[in-house]
């Protein structure tokens, strides 16, 4: 197979250079997610490189669960896994992959470490096994069980796995070099006792392999030619390549790093996103504030969006710090090219039309999308009372207003001009309702007499509108790098990522949307019909990103 030459980034050009060479035949990536929580928008880039060079280059990627460590794994998350891959618009090949299918071999492996004198049971504790290790700038030292015969060793790796042990008593260790200047190197466990039940084989295994012993030999088994992983297993390639250079493993793969994708005003430690969720500051896994892909698609961001801000930020060998408004971007662009228009009022304000009869029902016709006629056409009810959004209203104000305004024309969206001329107050002193006149024989044109409007306002029926509830979410935090240095996360949180409006009036195609189906609200901003909770009868809209940027000229850097 031919493949083109590309200008990208160094990960294309290195596969480009081995399928040329003859190094590989096809290419093989995988995408290796341990099921310990959900996936966020830095696992996005990982799926979108793994599985974009494999389809860019005519190969396969598959998709393995890292399922080493039981204590911290569910069948939900590998389900939620499984959702978010499909959803970005990805497809492994063959069948799901799990790393505890491996186990019988992994565990022959290493037996056969420990018959080449290259792994040894050691039964120092935690704390003794950090003594004995030394530091950055000194050698460790070798474990005081470390000589023991391979025929002793063997016994007790044996026993280890009949379960005869208890947890944290032993452990089995590779003989590498307790003096190695990268400590991955000295004398790495391979295998831990945790008699946990395990969602995919139960009760079988006493013992499990750390996830640095099983990595590379299952690319080996898989077939895997580029092991693409993120730069913090930079180090750990040694190592990788160690256990390959002493296991009868019949391939070869090859082990890559780029930078991980980090976004400013964002965590994505899966530990912390836990703890979120754990103490209740969120409300679940996808919170639409919460960077997990699971929570961007509840709050409305399309697949295309995300691939395009992965493809925005690029591929390369640094590790380095996005701005959020990046994504931003990505999520404003898309829906404002995809997104149909829809008008919602979110204060409402009352406004009588007072020459129009009570009678009058008429239905008025907007265009789905301005942009794309072949979205075609709604209607939208219209009579003598309606909704304009509070703050569209004043008594008075300067030339800069271009709202309604006492004495003033403005012209309601694909609607006719109004005049208001008098407001009504309740005992408190309030203004409940505005009285304004309709100006015959405007809708779609100026009016006759050549007052033309101030400017152009949204609305919603009294008699066609149906009440919403509408979460308004923002940021989760105020600090843009809320989990580094000294930052106590939790101390960022912003105390307004969330502000739910329930007397929201929505015009009627709002209501009967359907599920996750994504709207412009006029003059506001980007919504979607709730995923979990909408109905027709009861609507609920989640904001997904506003029509511009306003949190820098709002002071949210905080």
């Amino acid at each position: 197979m031919e493949h083109s030459k590309s200008t990208g980034n160094f990960l294309q050009t290195i596969i480009e250079e081995d399928l040329a060479s003859g190094r590989v035949d096809r290419v093989v990536t995988r995408f290796p997610p341990e099921p310990n929580g959900y996936l966020h928008i830095g696992h996005a880039k990982s799926i979108s490189v793994n599985f974009g060079l494999a389809e860019q280059f005519g190969g396969h990627c598959h998709l393995r669960f890292d399922d080493t460590n039981p204590e911290k794994e569910a069948q939900e998350y590998i389900d939620a896994i499984q959702e978010d891959v499909r959803w970005l618009g990805y497809e492994w090949q063959g069948d799901v992959r799990y790393a505890s299918s491996y186990f019988e071999q992994l565990y022959a492996w290493a037996e056969y470490l420990v018959e080449q004198g290259d792994a040894y049971v050691c039964e120092l504790d935690a704390d003794q096994a950090r003594e004995f290790r030394g530091t950055l700038t000194e050698a460790g030292r070798n474990s005081p069980y470390r000589e023991r015969s391979a025929a002793e060793n063997l016994d007790l790796l044996r026993r280890m796995r009949q379960g005869e042990f208890a947890d944290g008593t032993r452990v089995l260790r590779a003989k590498i070099d307790m003096a190695h200047p990268n400590m991955n190197m000295r004398d790495p466990i391979l295998y831990r006792i945790r008699k946990r039940h395990h969602h995919q084989t139960g009760d079988a295994w006493p013992i499990y392999p750390t996830y640095d012993f099983a990595h590379g030999q299952e690319d080996a088994i898989e077939g895997i030619t580029h092991s693409i992983c993120t730069l913090e297993f930079e180090d750990h390639r040694p190592l990788y390549d160690w256990f390959l250079d002493h296991l009868p493993v019949k391939s070869r793969p090859r082990q890559y790093e780029f930078g991980r994708l980090n976004t400013s005003y964002t965590v994505t430690s899966k530990r912390k996103l836990k703890q979120l969720v754990d103490e209740e500051v969120v409300d679940g896994w996808d919170d639409p504030r919460m960077p997990t892909i699971a929570g961007l698609r509840r709050r409305g961001v399309t697949p295309a969006a995300i691939r395009r801000f992965c493809d925005m930020v690029g591929t390369s060998r640094a590790n380095g710090v996005a701005d959020v408004a990046m994504l931003e971007h990505a999520i404003r662009d898309d829906l404002n090219e995809n997104a149909p228009r829809a008008m919602c009022v979110l204060d409402p304000l009352k406004v009588i039309l007072t020459n129009i009869d009570d009678s009058v029902n008429d239905l008025l016709i907007a265009p789905r999308h301005p942009g794309k006629p072949e979205l075609g056409e709604r209607q939208l009810p219209f009579s003598r009372e309606l909704y304009i959004d509070a703050a569209d209203f004043r008594e008075e104000a300067n030339k800069k207003y271009k709202r309604l305004v006492l004495g003033k024309r403005v012209r309601l969206r694909s609607a006719c001009v109004i005049e208001a001329h008098d407001v009504v107050r309740n005992a408190a002193g309030e203004i409940v309702e505005v009285h304004a006149t309709a100006i015959a024989n405007t809708v779609g044109s100026d009016p006759e007499d050549g007052v033309k409007p101030k400017g152009v306002i949204h609305w919603v029926c009294a008699r066609g509108g149906s009440r919403a509830t509408v979460r308004l979410y923002d940021r989760l935090f105020r600090h843009p790098a809320p989990d580094r240095g000294d930052t106590d996360f939790m101390a960022q949180l912003n105390p307004d990522s969330l502000r739910i409006v329930d007397c929201a009036i929505i015009e009627p195609a709002l209501a009967v949307a359907s599920p996750g189906e994504r709207f412009q609200f006029e003059r506001e901003g980007y919504f979607v019909a709730d995923s979990m909770e909408h109905s027709a009868d009861s609507p609920v809209y989640n904001l997904t990103i506003g029509l511009r940027d306003v949190w820098e000229n709002a002071g949210g850097a905080g």
